[in-house]
């Protein structure tokens, strides 16, 4: 059996201004995971995912072509990326097979709700990950990166892939999404082994390194959100005035890169006076576009996080989902704890995860 498993994310800073090429945000992986497993098969393949029942759903190939046995899936995501991976092995001369793939989640509570920690994109990294194993492709976390945001980009369209590059890379990173247009056009013009060497224009994966006395916590409030309807709905109202959003944009990436300065510096309370920078940010967008954002419980997250000296925010996009809070201190945090709870939040148990040493502190 092939085992592979891809880290969720959370958002710190720079959401909807990183769905544009150039314009940073700044992301953490943490330890709560997706994994892929693969069997070998013949004469057909299944997909298993105990998030949507025990039955497998059952594919086979038509016209080189993966194709589900059931019209309505919820596997778009696991489906793009085998597809995609296939072709890559394809042009490398391998040989396709039949495999059962099964996937489980430690994304989600008891309940089947979403997190909102990118299970989208860690699904699709997971399984991108498994096949290489599987095929031998020796796939390079670059090679991965792109293969997976390529199958994001064909099922979501309007996503940065910000949720792809944590859970290819762990830890603490700064990123700018790519020119999804030019990569859209070479993908047709070029073999996918051609376009996965060239250089992406715009597209930047830093790793950060936090200060050690950086405390992260997060809560969650129980809502989901659909990340993608609410990109829609910012990108259709901000048309209505593009002087705002290039306003916001400029903003934006002035707030992000001080962090990643203050980052650099081993400065937290800078990053801790951005962060509330960003929400301010977040809240002026929401109020222009209509569109909100930060939910009243998300506002209780984060004003009584406020009240025990945390710079709090939404993370990611908002609309439910979770709250990240950066504290510049260890002890003392259980007030808030309960708090939270009173109110109807409940902290997530999460720790940053990084490749190289397994879980890192909070």
């Amino acid at each position: 059996m092939i085992e592979a498993s891809a880290p969720g994310k959370l958002y710190i800073a720079g959401e909807y201004a990183v769905v544009e090429a150039g314009h940073p945000a700044i992301i953490v992986a943490v330890d709560q995971f997706i994994t892929v497993r693969l069997t070998h098969a013949e004469n057909y393949g299944s997909i298993r995912s105990f998030q949507y029942g025990e039955l497998p759903i059952l594919w086979t190939r038509q016209n080189g072509e993966l194709v589900l046995d059931k019209r309505e899936n919820p596997f778009h995501y696991i489906l793009e990326a085998m597809n995609l991976t296939e072709r890559f092995a394809k042009e490398q001369g391998k040989e396709l097979s039949f495999y059962e793939l099964t996937v489980t989640s430690e994304l989600d509570n008891s309940n089947g709700k979403k997190y909102g920690l990118g299970s989208s994109g860690a699904v699709t990294v997971a399984t991108v990950k498994a096949l290489s194993k599987y095929y031998e492709l020796n796939l390079s976390k670059e090679q991965i990166f792109k293969i997976a945001a390529l199958a994001h980009l064909f099922v979501q369209g309007n996503g940065s892939c910000g949720d792809i590059a944590a859970s290819v890379y762990g830890g603490w990173i700064a990123f700018k999404t790519f020119d999804r247009d030019w990569v859209l056009t070479k993908e047709k013009e070029l073999s996918l082994s051609e376009l996965l060497k060239l250089d992406w224009p715009s597209l930047s994966i830093l790793p950060l390194t936090p200060p050690r006395d950086l405390r992260l916590i997060i809560g969650w409030t129980g809502s989901p959100a659909s990340t993608s309807n609410l990109v829609d709905k910012v990108n259709d109202q901000r048309k209505l005035d593009v002087t705002a959003y290039e306003t916001f944009l400029k903003n934006s990436t002035n707030c992000v890169n001080a962090i990643i300065e203050a980052f650099q510096n081993g400065d937290i309370e800078t990053i801790q006076k951005q962060i509330r920078v960003n929400r301010q940010l977040l809240l002026s967008m929401s109020a222009k576009t209509n569109v909100i954002i930060e939910t009243p419980a998300l506002k209780k997250l984060c004003d009584l996080a406020e009240t025990f000296n945390g710079a709090a925010k939404s993370s990611g996009a908002g609309g439910g989902d979770c709250g990240i809070v950066v504290f510049q201190q260890k002890e003392g945090l259980l007030p808030l704890v309960t708090a939270w709870e009173e109110v109807g939040i409940t902290t997530l148990p999460l720790h940053v995860f990084t490749e190289k040493n397994g879980t890192s502190k909070k």
